[in-house]
């Protein structure tokens, strides 16, 4: 016997078999169970979701030897007649391929014959929207009125395309995307039936490839089972698909956050060697951005633990802002491979872009940080000195808001005290990700006995989740030894924020580099002879 694809052979041949579309299963049991049955039913949805499946099956329901029911017998010679594609009362149609009016009149004529050997004629026309004007005008009479004996079962994955006229006179169903884990699932039986040794982490794969649709899937599973030799394996169907490898992927994550610019290169250079694909690299980057995103913001609607442990160290190394950025830089380069030189120069291009947008790597916030600022310190002209003193001054924070109350902020008068150091307690107490955006934010205002007030400014009032307040809230109760109630109030901070801080030092050690490179004798006397000019963003501080 010749051999059948997995596709036909594992098609579902009734309701109970059908994998997935639950909603239309459901309507339709119902009405074959009641005897509700319409003239005209309707089914959307992308390829390989089971439109024609659904439709044979009704079909069976319909002419089914043992009477119209939900679950037809599919032994009687009507349901067996039906599965192997011979039952001359199932006329189906390809729209495609007959679009003209006089071959829909042609059809419409033979309607008013009864059927030869079924309870009903059923027409089956399988992209409907494909058919001309004309041709959808002949069928709208006998659509709307059609003779007892016909039922009419149209499919379309373009239903803006169907006239309203018609869209009106037929019931529709919208078949979904199949999910990855539904899909996963239905191979595993398949493979387990057919004896096939598989690996999971290849059918995950493989359903992500199938992008929701079931017979994608199965005749991606074909060709793996034919790579591999008779086997599914996760290296065999990476190569064969040409997906990116997680290896790859998180190189690139961790190259970023460690502002490794040689890394991220030496990932793409490995990549191109292996003729991997950039389109599909830069597609799982953004994907990568937006589950941390994810993480970060709403780590619930993360269901993996294993993925959501996995990019943990991810949620602290990035900033919201700067993922909202990496997720754009890497979509649009994505747009961009076509117009570039070559893939894998956009492919490099985009990695320099999300490398030269990344935040700016924060100092260590706590034990090189003074605990406090006098006017001494702060002026100009004892600036150098106070420099060679302390590298770790900050620069001059900007004029004080208005304090929220009469009192004066509780960090302006704190002297040595660590209690009422909000600097020292934001680099003792452990957060990441929004949690620590939220608090290096904020500036104290007051500590009392039973709450903690802070102050943060209406620009940055997005990190006020009320998660991301609990989180906090119980970090100050463990560093205080107390229950404290947090109160955050939206004014502009009296004094420097632990971010403005961090900030101010990045920016001073920046400073310090270039006025070094500019006081070298060497740099000094090529500028003098080539008449050269410094390019300062080229110029990183070492420590």
């Amino acid at each position: 016997m010749s051999y059948q694809v997995l596709a036909r052979k594992w098609r579902p041949k009734s309701f109970a078999t059908l994998v997935g579309q639950e909603h239309v299963v459901r309507a339709l049991t119902h009405a074959l169970d009641q005897q509700r049955l319409h003239h005209a039913y309707l089914f959307t949805g992308t390829r390989g979701v089971g439109k024609t499946t659904i439709a044979r099956i009704m079909a069976k329901a319909l002419n089914c030897e043992t009477g119209i029911t939900s679950t037809p017998c599919g032994v009687c010679s009507s349901c067996m007649e039906i599965d192997s594609g011979r039952f001359i009362d199932l006329i189906e149609v390809d729209a495609a391929t007959n679009t003209k009016v006089d071959e829909m009149r042609q059809l419409l004529e033979n309607a008013a014959y009864a059927p030869t050997r079924g309870r009903f004629k059923v027409y089956v026309i399988d992209e409907v929207h494909q058919l001309s004007g004309h041709a959808f005008n002949a069928m709208l009479k006998t659509l709307e009125e059609p003779p007892e004996h016909i039922k009419f079962i149209l499919a379309t994955t373009d239903p803006q395309k169907i006239p309203v006229t018609v869209l009106s006179r037929c019931l529709q169903f919208n078949l979904k995307h199949m999910p990855q884990a539904q899909i996963v699932s239905h191979l595993t039986q398949i493979l387990e039936q057919e004896g096939v040794p598989c690996e999971p982490a290849a059918l995950k794969l493989l359903a992500k490839a199938a992008a929701g649709s079931m017979r994608d899937a199965l005749s991606l599973l074909d060709q793996a089972i034919a790579h591999g030799a008779g086997r599914v394996e996760d290296a065999n169907v990476r190569d064969m698909l040409g997906t990116v490898g997680d290896d790859y992927l998180y190189g690139l994550l961790d190259a970023l956050a460690a502002s490794n610019v040689h890394a991220l290169l030496e990932v793409a250079e490995a990549m191109d060697a292996r003729s991997l694909s950039f389109d599909a690299a830069l597609q799982e980057l953004a994907t990568l951005f937006h589950r941390i995103a994810l993480a970060q913001f709403a780590p619930q609607a993360l269901v993996d633990d294993g993925e959501r442990q996995r990019l943990a160290p991810y949620v602290s190394a990035f900033d919201a802002e700067f993922l909202q950025l990496a997720y754009q830089i890497s979509i649009q380069g994505r747009d961009d491979l076509a117009l570039a030189p070559d893939e894998h120069a956009g492919f490099g291009m985009t990695l320099l872009r999300l490398f030269t947008f990344r935040p700016e790597s924060p100092a260590p916030l706590g034990a090189t940080l003074p605990q406090k600022e006098t006017q001494e310190t702060r002026g100009s002209a004892a600036s150098s000195a106070a420099y060679k003193a302390n590298p770790a001054k900050p620069a001059k924070p900007k004029s004080a808001a208005p304090p929220l109350d009469s009192a004066a902020p509780a960090t302006a008068d704190v002297g040595g005290n660590d209690q009422n150091d909000w600097h020292a307690i934001t680099a003792r107490l452990n957060l990441g990700g929004m949690v620590r955006g939220l608090a290096h934010h904020c500036e104290l205002v007051e500590v009392g006995a039973d709450s903690i007030t802070l102050r943060l400014p209406p620009a940055h009032k997005y990190l006020l989740g009320k998660a991301h307040q609990d989180k906090l809230q119980a970090e100050l109760q463990n560093y205080y030894g107390r229950p404290l109630r947090l109160n955050i109030v939206l004014a502009d901070t009296a004094v420097e924020t632990p971010i403005e801080r961090s900030r101010s030092i990045q920016r001073e050690r920046q400073e310090r580099a270039i006025a070094a490179i500019e006081q070298d004798s060497f740099v000094r006397e090529v500028v003098d002879i080539f008449d050269a000019t410094i390019n300062e963003s080229s110029i990183k501080p070492l420590n």
